[in-house]
């Protein structure tokens, strides 16, 4: 096997200039891992939160990992196990897998490259009936969706609350999903719609077919009436936009509700004592066994990934400027055997298929 790779490499931190595609050393399996040879990658908000060095994101320093320059970026990956270490005995050479790798915390070897190392209880079986490309958009998104409204899975202090975030009864809830058609949100939907929720999806009308075909029973168009003053007494709303303006779900909300914000930035407790509404958050942590779940409901159908756009390996720097752009439909992703650019995106404002 070549003891050299392509890899996409962060020297300095700032925008989607700084990633630099070049030559670096293949890395060894430690105990616990095994060597994956990459055949796509999920490209995610944590990405560009290391690229610029987290110099806009309202993280808490505990949350941040640290970062040793130079660096690759990534957590998500699918592809083909090249190598084992002796103590690995769920996974061998030829399997076909994906994973969330380390997340929250950030290694040496990390996804945005040829070969990756990967602690095997971070990885699962990639599903059959799905390729690597949607494979890879997967885990981040799809745990995220999984730990917020249907299990923790971990007993992991969260950094974010003093509290264990716990997840809420679904079935015959009323849910609202605000960035419905983004990463998150997409599988999000589709969670809550087969544990027996009604999900009222917020995102922009361009995107109600979309939403409805994933099983949206409402669609609120945001960009022709405020979602916080059309609905009330709802049961739970996944923000997965999040940030400061979050605190205006709270009237959205019955007494003894829950609002669920994926990103900090939540401050108005006050007022949600005084609504009798649950306001808790966590930071999704890699798990191997929970990914298993997921890739059961990939397998049947159950959940689907959309891919906005992709891009090789060589154009992560193209694959950045689009994710700047905002509005994605579902995931972006980066292929990397054959480094064929699969879907090439529209100007933001136009329907991406």
């Amino acid at each position: 096997m070549a003891t050299t790779m392509m890899a996409v490499r962060v020297h300095h931190f700032g925008g989607p200039e700084v990633l630099r595609y070049e030559t670096v050393p293949v890395p060894e399996p430690g105990p616990g891992e095994v060597l994956i040879r990459v055949h796509a990658i999920g490209v995610n908000p944590p990405d560009w939160y290391l690229r610029d060095g987290y110099a806009h994101q309202e993280l808490p320093p505990d949350v941040r990992p640290v970062i040793t320059l130079p660096a690759i970026p990534c957590s998500d990956v699918s592809g083909v196990v090249a190598a084992v270490a002796r103590d690995v005995a769920d996974f061998a050479v030829g399997d076909d897998v994906f994973g969330m790798i380390r997340f929250p915390s950030f290694g040496d070897s990390a996804a945005y490259a040829e070969y990756v190392s990967a602690p095997a209880a971070d990885l699962a079986r990639k599903p059959a009936g799905i390729d690597h490309l949607h494979a890879a958009a997967a885990p981040m998104s799809g745990l995220t969706a999984w730990q917020f409204l249907l299990e923790l899975g971990h007993g992991e202090p969260n950094p974010l609350q003093p509290q264990a975030h716990r997840p809420v009864p679904l079935d015959g809830a009323t849910v609202l999903i605000n960035g419905a058609a983004g990463g998150v949100g997409h599988v999000a939907v589709q969670l809550a719609k087969a544990r027996g929720a009604h999900v009222i999806a917020v995102a922009s009308g361009r995107h109600t077919d979309f939403l409805r075909e994933l099983g949206a029973d409402e669609v609120i168009d945001y960009t022709q009436r405020a979602p916080e003053d059309t609905v009330a007494r709802l049961d739970l709303v996944l923000d997965t936009v999040g940030g400061a303006a979050t605190g205006r779900f709270l009237r959205t909300l019955r007494p003894g509700g829950a609002l669920f914000p994926v990103f900090p930035g939540f401050s108005d407790p006050a007022e949600a004592i005084e609504r009798g509404v649950t306001v808790s958050m966590t930071q999704v942590r890699s798990n191997g066994a929970q990914l298993a779940e997921l890739a059961g409901t990939l397998d049947d159908g159950t959940v689907r990934i959309a891919l906005d756009s992709t891009f090789g390996l060589a154009e992560a720097r193209a694959a950045h400027e689009r994710a700047e752009q905002g509005h994605l439909r579902g995931k972006i992703a980066l292929s990397v055997v054959g480094q064929a650019r699969a879907i090439v995106p529209e100007p933001v404002g136009q329907r991406i298929p």
